[in-house]
């Protein structure tokens, strides 16, 4: 289990990278052991131990990425990640436009005035 959980992790930490279409095939397998797992009762998203409990969040991420799961998968993360960047980015590039057009009218508007 814990190459499972390895290939998991290390997968949601790098959802930047990935893209529904290009997921590695050991990525795939992985979530779809966890997901059958699961289903055969063999594997629980919380176990009690030593009185307390322990939650897997690797296998919580396991059912996002899957589907089964309601949430946003690693890849719709990455992707919002990167539109609200480019979406910053666009923002400030107006913002300087906008500025830059002010000046350059009122700089027209001076010249025009003058003798």
């Amino acid at each position: 289990m814990d190459s499972l959980q390895q290939t998991i992790d290390a997968a949601w930490d790098a959802r930047s990278e990935l893209s529904p279409t290009h997921a590695p095939a050991g990525l795939r397998d992985a979530v779809n052991h966890v997901i059958g797992e699961l289903d055969q009762g063999r594997l629980r998203v919380a176990d009690k131990t030593a009185g307390t409990w322990t939650t897997h969040e690797w296998i919580k991420k396991a059912e996002v990425d899957s589907g089964r799961k309601p949430g946003l998968t690693s890849d719709m993360a990455a992707k919002m990640k990167a539109l609200e960047r480019e979406n910053r980015e666009l923002r400030q590039a107006n913002e300087i436009l906008r500025k830059a057009s002010a000046y350059f009218a009122q700089a027209e508007l001076d010249r025009r005035f003058k003798p």
